[in-house]
C-alpha cells in the first residue's frame, strides 16, 4: 500500500486513506490603508488535513477567510505563514494543477462564446486532442444535465445563472481532475439548481473524487460532506464528521396524522396527540415504524434523528465564539 501511494507522490492517514490536502499553521496577512501600514488578518494558524475520496465541507459567515483558504491551496496567493501541500505536492506546483478542477464563486466566462466553444477551449489549455474533447465534452455536459443542442448554438452571454454553474461545473471537470475545488457552488440557485448541483456533486463523490468546497447551504453540506471544519473570523474553531460534531442519535422523534391510536401508541414514548395530529419518540427500529404506520391507517408527516441540525452547532459555535 505505502509503495503504491508514493508511486503517487501521496503520504497516508491513520485509516490509510493518502492525503490530499494538508496545512499547517497556515496565515494570510494583508497590508491596507494610504500608506499600506495597517494590516489585516484574514486568516490564521489554520491545520487541516483531507484525505483521498472525501467530500469535505468549508463552512463560515461572510469574511472568514474561506475563499482566502481555497485560493492559497489553488496557488493564486501565498500565504503569509505556515505550509501547506496538496497532493503531497508544494502550492503552486504546475504539474499539480494539471490534477484539479475549479469553479470560482463569482466565475468570468467569455460571453460571446458557446457553452461548447468554451469548453473546448478549456479543454485545449490541459492538451486534450480533438477527439478526447468531443467525448469529454459529451460525457460532462451529460452529467451536468445541459442539452448538446444548447450548448453548441447558444452563446453563454444568453444562459441563465443556472446553466452558468453547469458550465462553470464542466469546465471544472474537463480534465478528469483528481481534486474539485468549488467555491459557493450553490450560491445564487434556486432550489432546482440547487438540487442539481448537490446531484452532481454526490455523482462526483461516487466516483471517489476527492471535493473541497464552500458553503452557506448548510442542508446541502449535512447532506453531502464526509466532514465539515467551521471557520470564524480566519480562525478553525470546529472540524471532523457530522456524527464528531452533532453526536449520534439513537432515539427517533417522528409526527404523523391519523391512524388507529392502539396500533400506534406502542411504538411511541412520551407520545402527544393534538386532534388528529400526534407526535413522540419511536421505541424499536423507525423504519419498521415508518412502515406500520400506514397499515394502521396514519400518515407519516416526519421522521428524524433527536440530533442538532448543522445549522443549529453551526450557529451555536459561532455564538459561543463571539461570547453572544
Amino acid at each position: 500500500m505505502d509503495a503504491a501511494l508514493s508511486q503517487h507522490g501521496l503520504t497516508a492517514l491513520p485509516d490509510q486513506r493518502p492525503v490530499v490536502v494538508q496545512t499547517e499553521g497556515l496565515g494570510k496577512a494583508y497590508r491596507t490603508g494610504f500608506w499600506l501600514n495597517q494590516r489585516i488578518t484574514s486568516l490564521k494558524d489554520c491545520s487541516l488535513t483531507v484525505g483521498q475520496g472525501e467530500t469535505f465541507g468549508l463552512l463560515g459567515p461572510n469574511g472568514a477567510g474561506k475563499t482566502t483558504l481555497l485560493k492559497i491551496l489553488l496557488g493564486i496567493i501565498r500565504p503569509t505563514s505556515g505550509t501547506a501541500t496538496l497532493l503531497n505536492h508544494a502550492l503552486g506546483d504546475g504539474a499539480v494543477k494539471q490534477r484539479i478542477g475549479y469553479l470560482p464563486e463569482n466565475a468570468y466566462f467569455y460571453d460571446f462564446l458557446t457553452g461548447w466553444e468554451f469548453l473546448q477551449y478549456t479543454a485545449g489549455l490541459f492538451g486534450l486532442s480533438r477527439a478526447a474533447q468531443q467525448r469529454r465534452i459529451v460525457e460532462l455536459l451529460d452529467l451536468v444535465g445541459l442539452p448538446q443542442e444548447t450548448a453548441k448554438k447558444k452563446q453563454l452571454r444568453q444562459y441563465s445563472k443556472g446553466m452558468l454553474q453547469r458550465v462553470g461545473m464542466a469546465q471544472a471537470l474537463i480534465n478528469d481532475p483528481d481534486v474539485v475545488f468549488l467555491d459557493e457552488p450553490m450560491s445564487g440557485l434556486d432550489p432546482t439548481g440547487r438540487f442539481q448541483v448537490r446531484e452532481i456533486i454526490l455523482a462526483l463523490k461516487r466516483e471517489g473524487k476527492t471535493i473541497f468546497f464552500n458553503s452557506h447551504i448548510l442542508s446541502d453540506v449535512e447532506i453531502i460532506c464526509d466532514r465539515v471544519a467551521i471557520l470564524d473570523q480566519g480562525e478553525l474553531i470546529a472540524m471532523g464528521s457530522l456524527d464528531e460534531l452533532l453526536g449520534t442519535a439513537d432515539q427517533y422523534f417522528v409526527k404523523g396524522q391519523g391512524g388507529r391510536s392502539a396500533e400506534i401508541e406502542p411504538w411511541l414514548d412520551r407520545m402527544t396527540v393534538q386532534g388528529d395530529l400526534w407526535q413522540g419518540q419511536v421505541k424499536g427500529d423507525p423504519y419498521d415504524f415508518a412502515k406500520q404506520i400506514p397499515l394502521a391507517g396514519g400518515r407519516l408527516i416526519t421522521l428524524k434523528q433527536t440530533r442538532p441540525t448543522l445549522e443549529e452547532f453551526f450557529i451555536a459555535q459561532i455564538r459561543q465564539r463571539r461570547g453572544q
